[in-house]
């Protein structure tokens, strides 16, 4: 069963170091590195739960659904802070990508060849919601929609989409995914 895994997963290192420009042995290892330490979560959200990570945004259309552990702070490929799952059915989850947030453009990219995205300054809330908002004393106590509980605020951000556990046309660091369009709003 183990060698099954192996083979498993590197095939799927192989396949999503195909997506991208770079294909040298550290990219590569870095890749089955991540996909290793984050195989326990793939179809796991309970498990990615008990090992800290909290929701911070619900399904975001094309992206999925967000997943931050706080208390993991900086780029360790092993460790990505924000889980993206599916939900690909009412009980079912696929974790999808890895992502890691900067407040400015990393001088020097943690993945050749790297693409980044953006998120705007948001409050977050305990439900998922999130609401753009340019400063912390403009976030609201409980959700407009939903009254969950806020939970934190952030700046804008500089994203870094790393689709390891489900294949993107757009590329491995695309922040979009037009693939997971069967799962948004599930």
């Amino acid at each position: 069963m183990l060698a099954a895994l192996a083979v498993a997963l590197a095939a799927g290192v192989v396949a999503t170091a195909k997506q991208s420009d770079d294909h040298s042995p550290g990219f590569t290892n870095q890749l089955a590195a991540a996909r290793v330490a984050t195989a326990k979560y793939a179809t796991n959200l309970d498990q990615a739960k008990a090992d800290g990570y909290r929701i911070i945004t619900r399904d975001i259309p094309n992206m999925g659904w967000h997943f931050m552990n706080p208390k993991i702070q900086d780029f360790d490929v092993r460790r990505p802070p924000i889980l993206v799952y599916e939900k690909t059915s009412p009980t079912t989850w696929q974790l999808a990508a890895l992502e890691w947030v900067f407040p400015k453009k990393p001088a020097k990219s943690p993945f050749p060849s790297a693409r980044y995205g953006s998120f705007p300054a948001a409050c977050h809330y305990d439900d998922g919601t999130f609401v753009p908002q340019a400063s912390q004393d403009r976030c609201a106590k409980t959700a407009p929609d939903t009254g969950a509980a806020f939970t934190f605020w952030h700046p804008d951000l500089v994203t870094l989409h790393v689709w390891l556990w489900y294949p993107n046309p757009n590329g491995f660091f695309a922040s979009y995914n037009p693939l997971v369009k069967p799962f948004n709003g599930g």
